[in-house]
């Protein structure tokens, strides 16, 4: 089966003290076993994506560290951002990427939330693969109201979070944790400064709202850039490729005279995913990832 590789991509609710973002990601670097991928930090998210490889236990490992980090360092009270979000390390999800079954990733998302919830007293929510409830499958579900809505929301019995405590952190909230198929974080500028336009486009293109399958959306304001943003969770790119949700994007702010200015991926992404991009625009003919020089020479 060769080397286990299972990635971690967790999410905190900081993205603005960069040192602070550091010394989060720092606990993964000092951990046996585990690379440290890259770490994405945006200001009007107030968010950082970090991501690291490693064997199960390594990342499992890194991924409590982190999270202790995380604690002792973000105060939701004073948290602000355009992202939606319930804690100061707010999602940890597990993806399968050679020699480990999805169901082994479900496995440590559950190991993992126990170990959280009874040394941190956090309150923690299964997701995505590992979700115990149909409906905790999808992240907006569990961030519904988000940190301030989570604090009476979650003594309600729908609410109750699967490990820890039925009342949020005084200064952490809660976290999600869970287990699923590489996703890609996936944003489209417009050129304005109307975020209500971005909002709308997003309720169209998303499934929730009945558009593209395995998109979710949301439309924010890019305060240091005054552009609207319409801003994706791809979650399955072969099903739902970046290319369709771009079109889909740009046709939809053509009806409000709004043209698109760019895109950005934060974290990383699968080569495939690209690949599908060029090969829709180029029009490629018979094109093999077998010719891609890199993938030649690493073989």
């Amino acid at each position: 089966m060769g080397k286990q590789i299972v990635e971690c991509v967790p999410n905190v609710s900081e993205g603005r003290r960069l040192e602070v973002v550091e010394e989060i990601a720092s606990v993964v670097k000092a951990t046996s076993g585990v690379t440290l991928l890259g770490c994405s930090s945006d200001a009007d998210h107030n968010r950082s994506v970090i991501t690291f490889i490693g064997d199960s236990e390594g990342v499992k490992d890194a991924a409590h560290r982190l999270i202790e980090r995380a604690v002792a360092l973000i105060n939701m009270e004073e948290h602000q951002g355009s992202h939606p979000r319930i804690g100061a390390c707010d999602v940890v999800p597990f993806v399968p990427i050679r020699g480990v079954t999805m169901a082994e990733c479900v496995a440590l998302a559950k190991e993992l939330g126990a170990k959280v919830a009874s040394g941190l007293n956090l309150p923690v929510y299964l997701y995505g693969e590992a979700a115990t409830i149909s409906e905790r499958k999808s992240l907006p579900t569990i961030r519904h109201g988000q940190y301030e809505g989570l604090k009476e929301a979650i003594k309600h019995p729908g609410r109750t979070p699967d490990f820890g405590p039925a009342k949020v952190h005084p200064t952490a909230g809660a976290i999600a944790i869970g287990a699923r198929m590489p996703l890609i974080a996936f944003n489209v500028n417009l050129g304005t400064s109307d975020v209500n336009i971005a909002k709308k486009i997003a309720r169209v293109i998303r499934e929730a709202g009945g558009g593209l399958k395995n998109v979710m959306a949301m439309g924010v304001m890019l305060e240091e850039r005054n552009v609207a943003q319409v801003s994706m969770n791809m979650v399955n790119f072969v099903q739902t490729p970046l290319y369709r949700s771009y079109e889909m994007v740009k046709m939809e702010a053509k009806r409000y005279g709004v043209p698109v200015i760019g895109c950005e991926i934060v974290g990383l992404t699968p080569v495939d995913a690209l690949i599908d991009v060029a090969e829709h625009y180029l029009q490629l003919e018979g094109f093999s990832k077998e010719q891609i020089l890199e993938n030649r020479l690493y073989e």
